[in-house]
């Protein structure tokens, strides 16, 4: 499993690291029962605080990614992936319907909102 920190990204280091490992089991490269490694290595792999990794670590187990066992480590959580999935959409949807919201303020059309979302996934390749 790589994860890659940015210190230039708005994103806070625990957040990269959750959603990286989020992504992981998505595409796959996790899948249920795999170990994650352990805080304090990841954390030294990736030269931050252990602080930092076991706040990622916690978020990733209140949204039921992964599960703890008090002295053996984290495992990918046996959760159907198909609900993680639909957790992840209402995320979406609610970052959505913001925008929309913030939209009508500006007097934007459904087009306009369109546009910038087309034109800010293709520069995010």
């Amino acid at each position: 499993m790589r994860i890659i920190i940015s210190n230039t990204s708005g994103e806070p280091i625990y957040e990269q690291i959750s959603s990286q490992i989020k992504n992981h089991i998505f595409t796959g490269e996790l899948s249920e029962g795999d170990a994650l490694p352990s805080i304090r290595s990841l954390a030294q792999e990736l030269k931050i605080s252990v602080i930092t990794t076991k706040r990622a670590y916690e978020e990733l187990e209140d949204e039921g990614f992964i599960q703890t066992i008090p002295s053996k480590g984290s495992y990918v959580a046996s959760k159907n992936k198909e609900l993680i999935r639909e957790k992840q959409l209402k995320l979406i949807e609610d970052k959505l319907l913001e925008v929309i919201e913030e939209g009508k303020i500006l007097n934007l059309s459904v087009d306009d909102l369109k546009d910038m979302l087309q034109i800010l996934h293709d520069s995010n390749k």
